[in-house]
């Protein structure tokens, strides 16, 4: 064999079989011989668009072949090898890249954007770093199970610059979290090359600074399918013994462009060529073959089989039929509707007087009693008991493993939260104040919303949100932001205003498998009482609750606005209708319909600003559903278009109480 023919990698064998050797070569050159199919078919227009791994195989391949077949990796979008060494079936994987609805995703999502329980991958979206956090809830579910797992997760050095990775990898050093953070450094995002991404030298430099040690950050060559495989292996093996997370900066080159569509015209001449001297496809063959372990005959024998096996089924997905619109099966997907049944309050059940803080902390401490893998996370929730006293005692209660402080890592703490959910546990994450749920709003509405829609995994996750203003605040401790969500299909939204539905609504909450924002006003915390049933009971979602009948007009409202209604309805010469919410998604329709055609007046009344406000498409569905039976036009009521300030006197005449009796006057004279 002539020198040139020598692989130009140095691959350190001598704890591997011929065996297992062969055994990543046919792993390795599968995925490449798909990648040279779906260009062919991209130029074909059979797929619409295609994110190639060429050159990176080596990493996607070490990897899955490192890790036990049930522990979950977490892919990205050069990892064709990760879904193929898994074993995932062709025809489907390539149903899936043309939008059948025998792929994973039923033509909703497209290439890898999509996860597999039965593999053990839980797929990506387009923003990269959310899937870290979602790797930090799978591995705190592995160590506080005590089940001795590695978790994997692919993020890229464009995609380390993230938020997310920042706060997830924080998280993980934090809880000490059997995680390995997988950099794949290509050198290059899309078009900008890496010294415009970043300044440090390398990605283990980062570690330090999450007080990971310098032995656990490690960088090795990408393009060595050994070289990956073992370090992978060794580093899981000790993870699972030893619970902690280790960075690896895989170091190689994207040979093709971000995708197809943008080409390679941004790289310097001659780079390429360069690279693919290191091609870890041709290199690791040409061991193989100087090694006597692979012959020029069985390359041969070997392509020819595996191209075989792609063509038949590639034939076999492209003649799936194109998907047939179905719309009450989009509808009907968007959440998980295998609901348990609700628990409803004995009426002979002891009653209790309590604060509506005091329900929220009852029901709480009801659904840690009977679910067992529920986990409560969230800023100063353990010894300190949260900024309002709601887990005060919980953990001696249930313990640190169930009751965790977190870092200020919102984001990450969310993805953590769909992380547990995904292991088959129950997550509970507060936000300290609802206001700062904008840090983690691209988890929320881009991820727990999507999921079930996506591919058919539940997202088993509460965020509870103390929220409103009335509390002399200022802007960024007393916005009502729950339109911000209301708008985002896949969420379910619960807003009560008295003790006994905060706590029976919250026990749905945790019993419901979809995600639930729970909003509690702030101002209504000490405020108010309530007779609440002892022990366990739960109500269901989107039942609405007439608080009081009336004749004359219709108040449309839910949190503090029920009681500025009610409090306005007791005192008004005209009879009033209050109706409480109690839930926004789903919402009851029908008890707003009847009463609106009952009283032939509406008005609708919330805390948060007028424009762009949950008021304007419930006016909306008012007037759509019931015009002919009004008399007055649909009248909204609402906090002024500002942020919320500070001094109590700006407050008060920012809120919607303010310009309440004056709205309900003039509907009534309308």
């Amino acid at each position: 064999m002539s020198e040139l023919e020598l692989p130009v990698l140095k691959y350190e064998t001598k704890g591997l079989s011929e065996d297992e050797l062969l055994a990543l070569y046919g792993h390795v050159l599968l995925p490449r011989l798909i990648e040279e199919k779906m260009l062919s078919q991209l130029r074909q227009g059979k797929i619409s668009k295609w994110f190639s791994g060429m050159g990176q195989e080596a990493i996607s391949v070490g990897v899955a072949a490192a890790m036990n077949d049930d522990e979950f990796i977490l892919p990205m979008h050069r990892n064709l090898g990760i879904f193929t060494t898994r074993k995932v079936p062709l025809t489907r994987l390539f149903a899936q890249f043309q939008g059948k609805a025998e792929g994973f995703t039923n033509g909703r999502d497209r290439s890898f954007h999509f996860g597999s329980i039965e593999h053990r991958i839980v797929g990506m979206i387009s923003h990269l770093g959310p899937q870290l956090g979602i790797a930090d809830g799978i591995a705190l579910a592995n160590k506080i199970g005590r089940e001795e797992k590695a978790t994997f997760v692919f993020t890229g050095d464009g995609g380390a610059s993230e938020g997310d990775f920042h706060e997830a990898v924080n998280v993980a050093a934090v809880w000490q979290l059997p995680v390995i953070i997988g950099i794949e450094n290509n050198q290059w995002g899309l078009s900008t090359p890496s010294n415009e991404q970043f300044r440090c030298e390398s990605f283990t430099d980062k570690a330090i600074g999450y007080g990971i040690p310098q032995e656990d950050a490690i960088q090795i060559d990408g393009n060595n399918i050994v070289e990956v495989y073992e370090t992978v292996k060794r580093v899981a093996a000790s993870i699972r013994k030893h619970p902690r997370p280790v960075l690896i900066e895989f170091m190689t080159f994207r040979i093709r462009g971000h995708e197809e569509a943008s080409g390679t015209k941004y790289y310097p001449a001659g780079l390429i060529e360069q690279w693919e001297k290191k091609d870890p496809v041709d290199n690791f063959e040409r061991y193989l073959l100087a090694e006597g372990i692979l012959t020029a005959e069985a390359v041969d024998a070997n392509r020819a089989r595996i191209k075989e096996d792609i063509n038949r089924a590639l034939k076999e997905a492209l003649s799936l039929p194109v998907i047939e619109p179905d719309l009450d099966k989009e509808i009907h997907d968007i959440f998980r509707t295998d609901l348990p049944p609700t628990h409803p309050a004995a009426f002979a059940a002891e009653k209790k007087e309590m604060r509506f803080i005091d329900a929220v902390s009852d029901g709480l401490k009801e659904a840690m009693r009977k679910h067992e893998k529920l986990v409560l996370m969230g800023q100063d929730i353990a010894e300190y008991g949260g900024v309002f006293k709601v887990t005060e005692g919980f953990v001696e209660a249930f313990g640190k493993d169930r009751v965790r402080n977190t870092p200020l890592c919102e984001s990450a703490i969310i993805g953590a939260g769909l992380g547990l959910s995904i292991k088959g546990w129950k997550a509970m994450v507060e936000m300290q104040f609802a206001d700062f749920v904008s840090v983690g709003f691209n988890q929320i509405v881009n991820n727990l919303a999507k999921l079930h829609y996506r591919w058919g995994q539940n997202a088993d996750v509460v965020v509870r949100m103390p929220t409103g203003a009335g509390v002399a605040a200022g802007p960024f401790h007393s916005q009502s932001n729950e339109a911000w969500f209301f708008h985002t299909p896949g969420l379910k939204i619960a807003y009560p205003a008295f003790p006994e539905d905060a706590k029976g609504l919250l026990t749905r909450a945790f019993e419901d498998p979809n995600p639930v924002l729970f909003f509690e006003h702030k101002a209504l915390y000490r405020s108010i009482t309530g007779e609440v049933p002892q022990g366990y009971y739960s109500i269901p979602f989107g039942q609405a609750n007439v608080v009081r009948e009336g004749r004359d007009m219709t108040i449309v409202t839910y949190g503090m606005g029920v009681h500025w209604a009610i409090k306005l309805a007791d005192t008004h010469d005209a009879s009033i209708e209050v109706i409480d919410l109690r839930t926004l998604a789903p919402l009851d329709t029908e008890t707003i319909y009847t009463s609106v055609r009952k009283t032939s007046r509406a008005l609708v009344l919330h805390e948060d600003c007028l424009t762009g406000g949950i008021g304007g498409e419930l006016s909306a569905l008012i007037t759509e559903n019931c015009f002919s039976e009004l008399d007055a036009p649909v009248k909204r009521c609402a906090s002024l278009d500002t942020p919320v300030p500070f001094a109590e006197v700006l407050e008060q005449q920012f809120l919607a109480s303010a310009q309440l009796n004056d709205a309900v006057d003039e509907l009534l004279n309308y």
